[in-house]
């Protein structure tokens, strides 16, 4: 019986450590396409704003663009005009502190990008939003991957005005992993720039299903008959320290049972 129970535990604590790795995997995947997307925004932004210098295609370009994109790519967030707009916005913040010409702004894409890649792209739109200038868009930038900040923590933060009261940025900063159970590796991993970026959402997410069902409970509940109640979806149970999800959970309110 010891020997059951001491398996049972190295068991449970290989699985957990397991389990701690997949989720730390899981975060580097979503990180690395971060990183691609932010290296894909600055181009894309870089050449907007140089055309918008150069070119004369009229004050409707970033419109025509955001259509001729979406046309070709349905359904990505990243191509609507309002996010290019943002994209165009975020590399011309960026590139305030340079007056030195393509050199200075390659140099400054490096060393962003590199910072900028361990948070979710709507933590970048909340910063360059609501920050005057890069030394303090950068102090919470870092701040953000260090304390693993939601995007909801990250405003309140800025709205305090933690940089006035800390000072300046940190200049020797490394990007780190976000701690798999925190609020920043969930938004990342969730993050829906990162899913229609892969183009994977229109044809293989879940979710989606899932939310047609969600829009159509009512009804679905009506036919199913009296006595029943939406309980969730993707609720969590625990068997034996093992997490399991169950899709659509329903219960019945006269037969007491799911």
């Amino acid at each position: 019986m010891k020997q059951l129970f001491s398996a049972d535990r190295e068991y449970k604590s290989w699985v957990k450590g397991l389990k701690q790795k997949i989720r730390s995997a899981q975060i580097k995947a979503a990180l690395s396409v971060n990183t691609e997307m932010l290296n894909f925004y600055w181009e894309l932004g870089a050449d907007i704003v140089e055309k918008q210098k150069t070119a004369k295609w009229g004050d409707g370009f970033l419109s025509k663009l955001s259509d001729d994109l979406m046309d070709e790519f349905p359904g990505m967030k990243g191509f609507s005009l309002r996010n290019i707009k943002y994209i165009r916005q975020w590399v011309l913040f960026y590139s305030t502190r340079n007056s030195i010409g393509q050199q200075a702004v390659a140099q400054i894409v490096q060393q962003v990008v590199a910072q900028l890649s361990g948070i979710p792209w709507g933590h970048n739109i909340t910063i360059i939003s609501k920050c005057k200038n890069v030394d303090e868009a950068l102090f919470y930038v870092q701040a953000t991957a260090k304390n693993n900040w939601s995007r909801s923590v990250l405003t309140h933060q800025i709205e305090g005005k933690l940089f006035e009261r800390e000072g300046k940025a940190i200049n020797n900063f490394q990007s780190t992993l976000p701690v798999p159970q925190s609020d920043l590796a969930v938004q990342t991993l969730k993050d829906p720039y990162i899913f229609d970026f892969m183009t994977i959402r229109q044809q293989h997410d879940e979710k989606e299903l899932e939310d047609a069902l969600i829009s159509h409970v009512t009804k679905f509940l009506l036919e199913l008959g009296a006595g029943f109640s939406y309980i969730g979806r993707q609720y969590k149970i625990e068997i034996d320290g093992d997490e399991f999800f169950i899709d659509l959970l329903f219960y019945h309110v006269k037969l007491h049972c799911c």
